[in-house]
């Protein structure tokens, strides 16, 4: 427990920082999943659109450092192209 007032105000702020940062990566993966679906379902049009909210998620989430901005690019690469090799 902390030891101090200092101590403790930085345990509070430290906690309802991890339960932000769960509930946003959560939604991201959300985000991702909807992706995943529409790209083994074969529906094109879908994928795109579900892609391009899943974009802006990774990207914030890159923005906020709650995931590296180099995991954030990767993942748009692999789905940008699973997306491509569709058509």
């Amino acid at each position: 427990m902390a030891n101090s007032a200092q101590a403790a105000k930085r345990a509070r702020q430290a906690e309802k920082s991890r339960q932000q940062n769960a509930s946003m990566r959560s939604a991201m993966r959300t985000t991702l999943k909807k992706v995943e679906v529409a790209i083994t379902s074969g529906d094109q049009a879908a994928a795109n659109a579900a892609f391009r909210v899943a974009q802006s998620s990774l990207d914030g989430m890159a923005r906020k450092n709650i995931i590296t901005k180099n995991k954030a690019a990767r993942s748009k690469s692999r789905i940008n192209a699973r997306i491509k090799a569709m058509a």
